[in-house]
């Protein structure tokens, strides 16, 4: 009797070709039914291999060597036993090691695997999935809401508790996505999950699998895209886990010199290796069809790009020659393609110059469809750290994002990353007294909404969260109490339904047709002020004043008509002065720079302010 069916023989061949994204429906714990399952394993170099767990008193049974160095065996067991795999390895030693492709595992800092039936939760998003490549799209709008489960309420510690407050958290204030910190299972809490371990579980902190379905089918109930951080990049080195798994490097590379991260200290996955790439193939493929996320945002993208990267010169070049890791290249080449066959989107964080890293595939680029703009954040973060006094000295800091803008698919996102290990809150960041951080974060985040480029903002930023990111609490909600993080949070909640509802803002955000600067070059009053189109007539004019001082800035027109305005940071429900402006501001036939017409706007001191420019033809 053969062991495999013809159809697991050929999910066994696409594995070993490197070619399989259903890795994961053959490896592993599966039922059988009636109470058994079997268990298959990859260990080619291992000596021997037996299986322990709660079912058979962790005396390990013997499983069989199959060809290929796969390993089967069985066991009657109940949902929920944790088991082990015995290793022995090529020296003799016999090591404990988890299911690599478990999909459920003791609650850490236990690290067992659990027999698991992921069967039961009955989804309700059909129509969801049907349309979620539409709401994907480089002309749809992006506003994304990213966060740390185990930190946001601490009241809040299961997946289905937190489905129901995140889902009407993030509706209210108009995002449209959550991206969360990996939820792939971790042994270290405070690598927040980037250490992880468990490539086919969402960790069990937080629940089991089907707790973590219930969390996803809610949050597509209340219109909400979910994605989640992934780590292809890494992995750490507990024993317990994949590394050195049969007693040589088996997901790690061979080099002992390029095997490790010089600055982490973690291990690379070999993507020459097949299956090493069926395995992170097999991830992406299980957290989208089984767990329907919508998309992942791959971690640490130049690290996997680079094999000199963190070492210099110090590094082995790709056996073709190079400092390119064309394995890595060629394998997110292929995730991107499964991610988008299935409607999903994918976010490199990628720090580098790589180019095409958004262009599709079949033209050579990698495939994402959209990279973290990590200038725009540098540039925008250390400008507005400046006094407003030496801004005028580094306006270009501001506006050179638009030498670029296009040249990728980009999210302006000011994430985690920004308000951890000393760089102070997003709030903390801005200068001057307890009112002007306020007044300049609003600004900041006006000018963001209105930048082309999608959108992301880490939770407690968005009421004005005043120390750092704290994993191992939660988010400083009894500042809403207070009037101007509440005020904040308004702001917030305004500018994130103000995008949703005009497409000007994020139509056309590839390219400069929908973007004109109407005043780029006034670096003494720190101000600037441009035009989004969506092109169909609709146009909206911002404008930013970086300084405590009120100014008339002229801006230019494309043609004769009049500025409604429609949201201004300076409202008094937004914390901001209330200075008295006109409800609308008509065009001069006054040319400027290249404009036939222009207008003269009052900017309030450190404000962002939208309008909607209404053509002479129409009515306001």
């Amino acid at each position: 009797m053969d062991v495999f069916t013809a159809a697991e023989q050929g999910v066994l061949e696409r594995f070993f070709r490197g070619e399989g994204d259903d890795a994961h429906t053959l490896f592993g714990c599966h039922p059988l039914g009636d109470g058994q399952w079997r268990f298959v394993l990859y260990a080619p170099h291992a000596a021997g291999a037996a299986l322990a767990g709660d079912f058979n008193g962790w005396n390990g049974a013997p499983m069989t060597r199959l060809d290929g160095g796969v390993w089967v065996g069985y066991a009657r067991a109940g949902q929920g036993d944790i088991y082990k795999y015995a290793v022995t390895w090529p020296d003799g030693r016999t090591v404990l090691k988890s299911d690599p492709y478990a999909r459920h595992y003791e609650t850490p800092p236990a690290n067992g695997s659990r027999v698991w039936d992921c069967a039961g939760h009955v989804w309700h998003d059909g129509d969801w999935l049907a349309a979620r490549a539409e709401r994907g799209g480089v002309g749809a709008p992006i506003s994304i809401y990213e966060l740390h489960l185990g930190s946001w309420r601490s009241a809040l510690r299961d997946y289905r508790s937190m489905a129901t407050e995140l889902a009407a958290y993030c509706k209210d204030m108009g995002y449209t996505h959550v991206e969360l910190l990996p939820v792939t299972e971790h042994p270290y809490a405070p690598s927040w999950g980037y250490q992880a371990t468990g490539y086919f579980a969402p960790t069990s902190r937080y629940g089991t699998p089907q707790d973590f379905m219930y969390f996803v089918d809610t949050l597509h109930a209340a219109g909400l895209g979910v994605l989640t951080d992934w780590v292809p990049a890494h992995f750490p080195r507990d024993a317990f886990a994949l590394a050195w798994f049969d007693g040589a490097a088996l997901y790690e590379r061979d080099d002992p010199k390029m095997a490790a991260h010089p600055d982490w200290g973690t291990l690379i996955f070999d993507y020459e290796k097949p299956a090493v790439r069926s395995f992170l193939r097999a991830s992406v493929a299980l957290f989208l069809d089984e767990y329907h996320i919508d998309g992942i945002r791959v971690d640490a993208v130049s690290s996997m790009l680079y094999r000199n990267f963190g070492r210099g010169d110090d590094y082995v070049p790709h056996p073709l020659g190079g400092d390119i890791d064309l394995g890595a290249v060629s394998l997110l080449r292929e995730i991107n393609d499964l991610v988008h066959s299935r409607g999903g989107i994918s976010i490199a964080e990628e720090s580098s110059a790589y180019p095409g890293v958004t262009a599709p595939t079949e033209r050579g680029g990698l495939g994402f469809s959209f990279k973290w703009d990590m200038g725009f954040m540098h540039d925008t973060l250390d400008y507005m750290a400046l006094d407003p006094l030496w801004r005028r000295g580094s306006h270009n800091r501001l506006t050179f994002s638009m030498m670029y803008a296009f040249s990728e698919h980009f999210v302006l996102a000011y994430s985690h990353d920004e308000v951890v290990h000393g760089k102070k809150s997003m709030l903390d960041k801005m200068p001057g007294a307890y009112d002007d951080k306020f007044a300049n974060l609003r600004a900041l985040y006006g000018y963001q909404f209105a930048h082309p480029g999608k959108k992301l903002t880490f939770m407690g930023s968005d009421f004005g969260q005043f120390i750092e990111w704290n994993d191992k609490g939660e988010l400083d909600w009894f500042l809403l109490d207070y009037p101007r993080h509440g005020e904040m949070l308004r702001w917030v909640r305004a500018l994130n339904h103000f995008y949703l509802e005009h497409p000007a803002l994020w139509r056309l955000d590839e390219s400069w047709a929908g973007f004109t600067w109407l005043n780029v070059d006034d670096a003494d009053r720190s101000s600037i002020a441009f035009l989004r189109s969506a092109g169909d007539g609709t146009d909206i004019v911002c404008a930013c004043n970086f300084t405590p001082v009120c100014w008339e800035l002229q801006v230019g027109l494309p043609g004769p008509g009049a500025l409604a305005r429609a949201l201004s940071s300076d409202e008094p429900r937004f914390g901001g002065t209330g200075l008295d402006l006109p409800a609308a501001v008509q065009a001069e036939a006054a040319p400027f720079r290249e404009f036939t017409h222009s207008a003269l706007l009052t900017l309030p001191p450190l404000s962002c302010s939208y309008y909607c420019f209404v053509p002479e033809a129409d009515e306001i």
